[in-house]
This record gives C-alpha cells, structure tokens and sequence, in this order.
C-alpha cells in the first residue's frame, strides 16, 4: 500500500509539474520522507533520481513539437552543472528550515509578479535581447543551479520565469527547455552527486520512476493541447501552492 501510495502521488505531482514547469519536489519529496521515515539527504537522492524519469517523459512527450535551441542548451549545462555539484554538496550543512522559507517568499513573489506583469509567458522567441541581460540570465541560471542541488523542490519554476522574462520565451517553450535541462541533466547529476554521500534506498524506486515517468509524459502531452494562457494560469497556482507549502 506504501508503494501504491507513493506511485500514485508521483503520478499526479509530475502530471502538474510536467505541465507547468516545475513544482513536483514540493509534494513529492514530503510524501518520501512521510511515508517512508527516511531522513532528508536519502529522501532528497531518491526524489532526484525519480525526478530524471520526469525529464525522460516529459522530454518525449514534447519530442515532435519541440524546437530546441541546441547552442542554449548546452550553453546552460556548461555554466549550470558545476552549481548543481556544489548544491548538491552544500545540502548536507544548511539550515534546511530557513532555506526552504526563503524559497517559498521567492516563489510567491514570482507567482505574484508572473499575475501583475500580463505579458509574462506570451513573448516570441524571435525578440531581440540585449547582451547585458542574456548575461544576467546565464548568471541567474547558475543560481538557480545551485538551488537545484541544495534544495530541489521549485526551481524548475523558478528557471521557466528566468527564460519567460529574461529570454522572451513563451511559457509553453520555456516549459520545454526546463523539464530537458533542469529535469533530466541538472537532477541527473545532482542525483549521482548526492548519492555518493548518502544512502539510497532503491525499494522506493520502482513507484517513484514509473509514476514520475507517466505523469511527466501525460503533463507534456496535455500542454502541448492547451492554449498559452492555460498554461500560464497554471503555473501562477501551482507557483502559488508551491510557496505557500514551502512556508508552512
């Protein structure tokens, strides 16, 4: 029944992480640590491990319609994966309560800002960016980087508003690009990182990849279906949920 449980939360948390770019760690790394008892650094290598089947399935879920960027991509793991190292090494000496309430006032103050600025997520990737701000947005990509290593849960919707905002991209598109970068390689290496230094426990897998591996192809599919303003509404609430989970 712990596995039913746990596969089934999986499922809807990565259906609506796949969807509006981010937010499964937030559900999905709490269910870990209540079903199980297992402590933070183990529950925070099994959940990036599963977190990588999100990827997978996201990522093929958008296979057809995607249009990547490949000089970007590689541009954000270059800069990104070694932030995700030191993250990831990081983790084992914060204060994990003052972190994760300093992540959910920034989350909630990106779902305000995405609900004030009305052209969030509906820009053309065609627009001009100045030099200056591609700059910025590598260095808040590294940031972001980081955050994914120490704490994981909501920096995906963090690096979708970082490409929304700063690199024009539509919030369906930055969606794509955060579930293959953040999704699969950053979690990717932070998951063989963080294993290194703890001990995981592989019962809870089978549950977690299948789940995470569905639910990330099932919430690509659906975006692909719905409108940008859907998705837009979408990631304002679970930016929202997120934060306040942080919080409290």
């Amino acid at each position: 029944m712990d596995h039913l449980l746990l596969f089934i939360v999986a499922l809807i948390s990565n259906i609506f992480s796949a969807f509006s770019g981010g937010g499964a760690g937030v559900i999905q790394l709490p269910a870990i640590l209540f079903i199980f008892n297992s402590s933070f650094v183990s529950a925070l290598a099994v959940h990036k491990i599963a977190t990588v089947a999100l990827g997978v399935g996201a990522s093929s879920g958008f296979l057809k319609s995607a249009d990547y960027n490949r000089n970007f991509i590689i541009n954000c793991l270059i800069l990104g994966l070694p932030f995700v190292i030191l993250g990831t090494k990081f983790v084992l000496s914060i204060n994990e309560e003052l972190s994760r309430f300093l992540l959910g006032v920034l989350i909630i103050l990106i779902s305000i800002y995405s609900i004030i600025d009305r052209k969030f997520g509906e820009y053309n990737e065609n627009v001009h960016i100045p030099k200056n701000k591609i700059y910025l947005g590598y260095i808040l990509i590294c940031i972001v980087a980081f955050l994914n290593g120490s704490l994981s849960a909501g920096t995906g919707l963090i690096f979708t508003l970082i490409l929304s905002v700063i690199f024009k991209m539509s919030i369906k598109n930055s969606i794509m690009y955060t579930l293959l970068i953040v999704g699969l390689f950053y979690n990717l290496i932070g998951a063989i990182t963080i294993g290194v230094f703890s001990v995981i426990d592989w019962t809870m897998l089978p549950s977690l990849l299948l789940g995470s591996l569905i639910g990330g192809y099932l919430g690509a599919k659906l975006s692909i279906q719905k409108s940008n303003e859907t998705i837009k509404f979408a990631y304002q609430i679970v930016t929202l949920i997120v934060g306040i989970n942080l919080l409290i």
